[in-house]
């Protein structure tokens, strides 16, 4: 896995070995940062669920002006340090090594963000978990996006009860973006 654009390009990033992280792979990533490049330069983005960080780092490496990264795995989280260092992209990055739903309790009233980006374990509705929190959250900036990978099969029939709209949705060989918004807003993305 590597930095696909911008000022870390070319550079290689660690993974954790073994099945417990699933990093996107880098064109499933230059096809997501292809049409989200437009709008990051000066952007503030949250990755949730952060794995090895490569999301976020390609965010900051396109042009983000700060990212803040949320992993509960120690292991993962040490991972996101060393990419973070070894891209010079540490200055523009919060590091937080905890649960999702306390990271984002943590954050409410501190930082509002443009995007916001989840990769969640599939098939256990943590997506859900987090839109729900999201849809009564001063989080999300007024014109942010929120960005969910999940798999093929996850079912977003639920986030207009929640106020928001799905936007887009980009389908892989084995999984998917799904692109939400809050409801009633014109599509930015």
């Amino acid at each position: 896995m590597r930095v696909i654009a911008g000022s870390a390009r070319r550079i290689q990033l660690k993974t954790l070995e073994g099945m417990d992280t699933r990093p996107t792979t880098d064109r499933i990533k230059e096809t997501l940062f292809n049409m989200l490049s437009p709008y990051l330069y000066d952007s503030i983005f949250l990755d949730l669920f952060a794995g090895s960080g490569g999301i976020g780092i390609e965010a900051l490496s396109r042009g983000a002006m700060e990212a803040v990264f949320v992993e509960k795995n120690p292991k993962a989280m040490q991972c996101v340090k060393e990419n973070l260092k070894k891209t010079h992209l540490e200055r523009k990055s919060m590091t937080m090594s905890m649960d999702v739903m306390t990271a984002l309790y943590k954050l409410e009233g501190e930082k509002q963000f443009d995007y916001i980006f989840m990769d969640p374990p599939y098939g256990h509705e943590l997506e859900r978990r987090v839109l729900e929190y999201l849809a009564d959250s001063s989080l999300l900036s007024s014109d942010g996006v929120i960005i969910v990978e999940a798999s093929k099969e996850t079912e977003f029939d639920y986030v207009e009860e929640l106020g928001f709209s799905v936007i887009k949705t980009k389908i892989y060989k084995t999984n998917k973006h799904v692109f939400i918004e809050p409801a009633g807003r014109k599509e930015i993305c």
